[in-house]
């Protein structure tokens, strides 16, 4: 396994107000990680830890397996918050100004990059009178101009419209396709960043609370019939044997989830109860993906139907059953 980010133990305080608090993130290569919190939670200040721009209190952090972070920080690009862009300049002219400043000499690299992200037809047009996605995709180019193998960004398609957001979304994939760059994006709009991300990390008052991938997320927010019995081995073997119902789990002592049958659980509960289980509850659960983030926001854990659970530890699980 090869990860592009570790930290251990990541720390930040401005005065007595600890932002960022023992921060351990794990983003492997090829990752497009998905940087999930409110406002005010620590991920800008977390990224600029990483980038260089602000030092941590206490705790390590590795890039690329190594501690040399200055050394390693040049094959990273990022756009952390506004990209400064000049406005009554051109796209181009902003591009050439940043080659300039980089020393790279290759003189059709501006024209390469504008064509990358779609900008190559903006001609005169100033920056002032771009769309909010367009400087965007602009500060993107700039991030890019280092040909980086990680990629950072915070809230890039914060305040676009849903074409803004769609150019945004397919840009990233395809850096993270055709080029191979991790990127670790943070975002408030849930349901554009489930659409690109494998992976996640959810902080809350500076903590790093929980990381995940896409498949884990799929599957904890799969729809199921969840019930409460009072024994769930003898009720597993009555499924199995009585209901030819096989996908199912127990999350916990006493609970079955079952990912099959949902049309017909009044049969599946009258089955259990007639070979002698005592049926507490019965009910459909299940969550939308930003029903799930807000609840790992509000709630640091699993919530469902107004129950919180412990997530992703299970006891049990039936013959097709899989852990969530």
């Amino acid at each position: 396994m090869e990860y592009i980010l570790q930290t251990k133990g990541l720390t930040k305080q401005y005065g007595k107000h600890t932002v960022v608090n023992h921060v351990d993130m794990h983003i492997e290569k090829g990752d497009i990680y998905g940087f999930i919190g409110k406002n005010g939670a620590g991920k800008t200040t977390f990224m600029r830890m990483v980038t260089g721009f602000a030092a941590p209190l206490e705790g390590s952090m590795e890039l690329f397996g190594s501690s040399e972070l200055e050394k390693q920080r040049v094959r990273i690009g990022s756009l952390i918050e506004q990209p400064g862009l000049y406005g009554k300049m051109t796209a181009k002219e902003n591009m050439e100004i940043i080659r300039r400043n980089l020393g790279i000499t290759k003189k059709h690299a501006v024209d390469e990059i504008l064509e990358f992200v779609k900008l190559s037809n903006t001609g005169k047009k100033k920056v002032k009178n771009f769309s909010m996605g367009m400087k965007q995709r602009l500060g993107i180019a700039i991030a890019l101009f280092n040909n980086p193998d990680f990629l950072i960004l915070d809230e890039p398609i914060n305040g676009l419209d849903p074409a803004g957001i769609k150019e945004i979304r397919d840009l990233l994939l395809k850096l993270n396709h055709e080029r191979q760059i991790t990127i670790l994006i943070s975002s408030h709009i849930l349901g554009e960043l489930s659409k690109i991300a494998s992976r996640y990390g959810i902080i809350k008052d500076g903590r790093l609370i929980e990381e995940f991938d896409a498949k884990d997320l799929e599957s904890r927010c799969r729809r199921c019939l969840k019930l409460s019995v009072d024994d769930a081995n003898h009720a597993a073997a009555i499924l199995e044997e009585k209901c030819h119902i096989s996908n199912y789990d127990v999350p916990e002592p006493g609970t079955l989830r079952l990912f099959d049958g949902l049309d017909r659980s009044w049969a599946i509960n009258r089955q259990l109860i007639q070979n002698g289980i005592q049926l507490k509850e019965s009910y459909l659960a299940g969550q939308d993906l930003e029903g799930y983030f807000m609840d790992l926001l509000e709630y640091g854990q699993f919530q469902q139907n107004g129950k919180l659970n412990s997530h992703g530890t299970y006891t049990a699980q039936g013959k097709g059953g899989k852990n969530a």
